[in-house]
């Protein structure tokens, strides 16, 4: 499936709480910390604010770096949340949406303070 999101760029604070996150964890890949990100803002109920997200770090990746084995699982999942939202799933709204989720999961996961290794990943994972 070829996805609308060609390239990822982080904001220089999605940056220094994913290497926050990345000492706590011990996951050393910025795409699989992204992916649970992106995964936490999913989950919530309600849509991220559309606020302005900077690309303003060195942090970058291609669509398929980032969702690796499960980028079309992780495209039709952001579709389907678009679809949910009222939101249509032209080729910018997806990129919108996903930056914006992307970030909001990146921050919630950094700001859990319950959150200092792996295995509490998981937990969270299970628990929702």
């Amino acid at each position: 499936m070829e996805s609308p999101i060609e390239r990822i760029k982080l904001s220089q604070t999605a940056k220094d709480q994913l290497t926050k996150l990345k000492r706590s964890t011990k996951i050393d890949q910025w795409n699989i910390l992204c992916r649970w990100a992106f995964c936490r803002s999913l989950a919530e109920s309600t849509t991220p604010s559309p606020v302005p997200i900077p690309q303003d770090s060195n942090v970058e990746m291609s669509w398929r770096v980032f969702g690796g084995e499960m980028s079309d699982i992780l495209l039709i999942a952001l579709k389907q949340r678009c679809h949910n939202d009222g939101y249509p799933t032209d080729k910018e709204t997806l990129a919108t949406q996903f930056r914006l989720h992307l970030h909001r999961g990146i921050g919630y996961l950094a700001g859990d303070p319950n959150i200092k290794k792996i295995e509490d990943l998981i937990e969270l994972a299970v628990k929702n």
